[in-house]
């Protein structure tokens, strides 16, 4: 439980850092509905696993609180178990969208994009703090892996590696796809007017952005920087 308390420490501090600038005061984060978006991500996780695994469905069967603090005081070492492209590439995703859902509901940082400033540095510090928050809730708290389906029980199947790499490349992810998105997809905006173009080029390249988006029921290519598909 030791790197519960520590990804909690951490994280805490991210998002609780002071926001506001010397010359103007920023309003503050937006908690009822980055945890609505941030528990629709979970439903969905969740249904996934359940749908898919059938031995996460069998798991459900026995004493709850027993095999639920067992699984969650399982974490042994670094590896789980999963494969690469799961540690390495589904749970950077995941860090990625969770780390959104905090900059689409932090309205004092939400408008900030790819570049050198300490606005946009400390706007993904705090999305990746919020990040290692869901990830140790995904990995171990009261609606995760460890309390739907068991994971950890089995000493083999839970390691540290989730909690690290989820918030930490998703940090990375996220920075690909703002750079991609302020060097690349806007230039590509200006080649061609046509609106399905647009569409294509916005969702397809900033998958995570998008992901998120569609959890605060907005369209994919949606974006806080700048105006929709059909403006110059």
């Amino acid at each position: 439980m030791r790197y519960f308390w520590a990804t909690i420490l951490a994280a805490s501090v991210c998002l609780g850092a002071d926001h506001e600038s010397a010359s103007e005061p920023r309003e503050g984060f937006q908690w009822a509905p980055a945890l609505a978006q941030s528990a629709l991500f979970l439903s969905i996780q969740h249904s996934v696993r359940f749908a898919t695994e059938p031995g996460t469905r069998a798991a459900l069967r026995g004493p709850f609180l027993r095999d639920y603090w067992r699984s969650a005081t399982g974490v042994r070492g670094w590896g789980d178990g999963d494969p690469f492209i799961v540690n390495y590439v589904g749970h950077p995703f995941q860090g990625a969208v969770s780390g959104y859902i905090q900059v689409q509901n932090d309205p004092g940082f939400r408008r900030a994009e790819f570049g050198a400033s300490e606005v946009y540095w400390k706007s993904r510090l705090r999305a990746t703090g919020f990040a290692a928050l869901y990830s140790v809730q995904f990995e171990l708290g009261p609606l995760s892996e460890a309390s739907l389906g068991n994971v950890g029980y089995d000493r083999k199947s839970s390691g540290a590696v989730d909690l690290v790499v989820t918030p930490v490349a998703g940090a990375g992810v996220m920075l690909a796809e703002d750079a991609l998105d302020r060097y690349f997809i806007r230039r590509a905006e200006n080649w061609s007017r046509n609106a399905a173009y647009r569409i294509v080029v916005r969702s397809m390249l900033n998958p995570n952005r998008s992901f998120a988006n569609l959890l605060r029921f907005k369209v994919p290519w949606h974006r806080d920087t700048r105006g929709g598909i059909r403006e110059p």
